[in-house]
């Protein structure tokens, strides 16, 4: 079975001092291999927060688009739904 790689491409960036100091802080801290990794970690969290804004702004859309009779439905059956729950004591 052939084997899959994260293949990495190789690119070359220049960056402040600051921000080298910064990541190799990090990458002490995190006993990380290098600062490419810290880096896309970085660059991954940072994709992560902007999909979580896309998906909230998607889910105020849609309940802002609601009339206020759904809304009142939707209240209903949530009720419902937690009343199907056993309480925590």
């Amino acid at each position: 079975m052939p084997r899959t790689h994260n293949r990495k491409s190789r690119k070359t960036f220049s960056l402040s001092r600051e921000v080298v100091s910064y990541l190799e802080t990090v990458r002490k801290q995190t006993k990380r291999e290098s600062m490419s990794s810290v880096l896309e970690d970085i660059i991954r969290q940072q994709q992560q927060a902007k999909e979580m804004e896309r998906v909230s702004a998607a889910f105020s859309r849609y309940y802002d688009s609601m009339s206020a009779e759904e809304r009142t439905e939707d209240q209903a059956w949530g009720q419902f739904a937690e009343a199907q729950f056993p309480t925590q004591e």
